[in-house]
């Protein structure tokens, strides 16, 4: 079965070519602005692409080996994890010592309480993963098929797209999640290739399972089909060069609503997540139309265009707020709460310190 996405690659850097000299000729009538190519952000763009494209085999080999219950070292994920998290909370009571113990029990629980958490983490979604694939589902659906003409087409393309909107919206509203997709909001520019700009370490997220539609009759090949159509969909609506497109505005995802999507300006953070149909986010409350110019990248910009530190900075920065917390509380709500609680607690953490520093 071929895979679309990767059938389409000479299509991608064709229409990359073509909007890049609109754009060059347009900057030279109306100046330039965050649309135009930049040697930096495209290589970047496209280096993140190849990742994004060889990361899944990588993933792959990992994945059978650790899958609990299954892979070749089958509780090691779970064992580490619960030991860890059993360390840690030891260490939490013991690290209100003085001395050297509680100095002892302090460095435990910073390195026990990230172990656990990802260890935990990745045992879940590789579990969640395997046990609830396509595959797996197909065999446990008790003879439904909704076949493989307009019927199953339908429901395949249809259903993705609806598991995608819930799936891409909690990658928004969950601080593990938006580590992975972080990334494809990172560039401060909006053209063909940032739709290139794509995760690489989906392997450590947990996520509402398209296997769903297997269970429901929807046939394995379909569904990888209808993954296929969706991503090429959202490859073109990165682009300014389409500015609106009448009636289809209020049914479909385009460019107007996904430049909002990508929009730094506090009435564009977290909206317009579905991917080919906008409905999605009308009906659940997240849909925002385009009347102010977008403001493209992260509200906090990470200023690199090196594919590692893009890939990386979120969970960097995640284990950190992990290891300096104190409590499971705050290292849970640190990855399961989203990025803005992250930023409430870091204002709260140094409200506490500066009010500790005044009594001293």
């Amino acid at each position: 079965m071929i895979d679309l996405t990767v059938a389409a690659v000479p299509f991608y850097f064709g229409s990359m070519g073509a909007e890049r000299r609109y754009l060059a000729t347009r900057a030279e009538f109306q100046g330039p602005s965050a649309a135009d190519y930049t040697k930096d952000d495209t290589a970047a763009s496209l280096a993140m692409g190849v990742g994004s494209l060889l990361a899944p085999f990588a993933a792959a080999a990992l994945v059978k080996r650790v899958i609990p219950g299954k892979g070749r070292f089958p509780n090691a994920l779970v064992r580490t994890a619960v030991g860890a998290a059993v360390a840690t909370t030891i260490a939490d009571r013991l690290a209100k010592r003085e001395g050297r113990i509680g100095r002892a029990a302090r460095r435990v629980a910073k390195i026990g309480g990230p172990v656990a958490i990802a260890a935990g983490g990745i045992a879940v979604g590789t579990t969640v993963s395997d046990r609830l694939s396509p595959t797996n589902m197909w065999a446990k659906n008790k003879g439904r098929d909704l076949g493989g003409g307009a019927l199953g087409w339908t429901a395949a393309i249809a259903g993705w797209d609806f598991i995608y909107y819930w799936n891409h919206r909690f990658m928004h509203e969950v601080r593990a999640l938006w580590a992975i997709h972080v990334v494809h909001h990172s560039s401060e520019r909006y053209n063909l290739s940032t739709a290139l700009r794509q995760p690489v370490a989906d392997v450590f997220g947990v996520f509402l399972p398209y296997g769903l539609l297997a269970r429901a009759g929807v046939r394995p090949n379909l569904i990888a089909q209808a993954r296929g159509v969706n991503l090429l969909y959202q490859y073109w609506i990165h682009t300014d060069a389409i500015r609106r497109m009448g009636a289809a505005e209020e049914v479909f995802n385009t460019p107007s609503h996904h430049r909002v999507h990508h929009g730094s300006n506090s009435k564009y953070i977290d909206r317009n997540h579905g991917s080919i149909l906008i409905v999605w986010d009308r009906l659940f409350g997240t849909f925002e139309r385009e009347d102010e110019n977008v403001v493209y990248g992260l509200t906090k910009n990470i200023n690199t265009y090196n594919p590692l530190r893009i890939a990386s900075h979120e969970h960097r920065d995640m284990i950190r707020d992990v290891a300096h917390s104190t409590n499971w509380k705050d290292r849970l709500s640190f990855v399961v709460r989203g990025p803005g609680w992250a930023y409430r607690r870091h204002a709260e953490r140094a409200e506490l310190g500066a009010v500790s520093a005044g009594f001293d």
